[in-house]
């Protein structure tokens, strides 16, 4: 008897995440990657693989073959766990990524799929473009939907140790359904960071969703050993709390993040992350 009202709860709480007006499970824009997670995505001046997911422009700086893996369970759902994959390609020509996401199931599920572009178009500045084929099942509501969205990205790097980002999301702004007119997010973000040393890097972000209000993320990431990093992120609207920690290993890396909503708990995230780069 228990189980059975537990997993009437579960269902319950399930489809109460789907109805939030300010929908959580972003409909979308959707980071990926525990080092960003761990930072509670304010992510736009960070480069890595992960930047496909986080600022195109970004991808631009990156100079070695770089591929990874991560999973999350969105607060700690079953129907709500995500997997994420990214590769930055550097070539003579620029960089190429490719990147997807999978999350769901069968009787909810939202993928997207993409190829990226950046280039360096100074030494100090690189931005990029980046064409996702997205897609939306869930029968109760919207049946079935997928489009195509587009994403820009910029990195400006003013000093070495003043750096600004910025990034917009589905710039067409794309239907969604034919049901009031509904379409994915469109969501543009702006970044600062600021790196006093080599193992300082302070970061902070202002989120705005067309139809929703201006959110301000701050984080910071600390290198207290040779290679290992700690890591904090704080955000408002709505109120949220993300930590972490990674640690590089030859050409791997390993991040594990965990981030808190006031309202719906916990989601924890891992990533894997292989770096064609040759110890020194």
């Amino acid at each position: 008897m228990s189980f059975i009202i537990f997993s009437l709860l579960m269902k319950f709480l399930f489809a109460l995440i789907l109805l939030l007006p300010f929908s959580v499970i972003s409909q979308g824009w959707i980071p990926a990657g525990a080092r960003s997670g761990s930072l509670l995505n304010a992510s736009t001046t960070l480069v890595d693989n992960w930047s496909y997911f986080n600022n195109p422009g970004a991808i631009g700086k990156i100079e070695n073959l770089s591929v990874g893996f991560s999973y999350e369970n969105r607060y700690l759902l079953p129907d709500l766990q995500r997997q994420s994959l990214a590769a930055a390609i550097p070539t003579k020509y620029g960089v190429f990524s490719l990147g997807t996401f999978h999350q769901g199931t069968s009787e909810y599920r939202n993928f997207r799929s993409g190829i990226g572009y950046a280039l360096n178009l100074a030494d100090n500045f690189s931005c990029g473009v980046q064409f996702n084929y997205q897609g939306l099942r869930l029968p109760s509501y919207y049946g079935s939907s997928n489009t195509v969205t587009a994403e820009i990205g910029a990195l400006l790097n003013i000093t070495q140790q003043w750096n600004l980002g910025i990034a917009i999301f589905n710039l067409g702004q794309n239907k969604l359904s034919d049901f009031k007119n509904d379409r994915y997010n469109t969501t543009i973000r702006f970044g600062v960071g600021y790196v006093p040393s080599k193992v300082l890097n302070v970061m902070a972000e202002v989120w705005k969703d067309i139809d929703g209000p201006v959110s301000f993320k701050g984080a910071i990431e600390y290198e207290p050993f040779k290679k290992f990093h700690l890591r904090l992120g704080v955000g408002n609207q709505p109120t949220a709390l993300a930590f972490g920690f990674g640690y590089r290993w030859k050409e791997f890396s390993f991040d594990i993040a965990g981030a808190y909503h006031q309202i719906l708990g916990w989601s924890p995230q891992i990533s894997f992350t292989f770096e064609n780069k040759k110890e020194k």
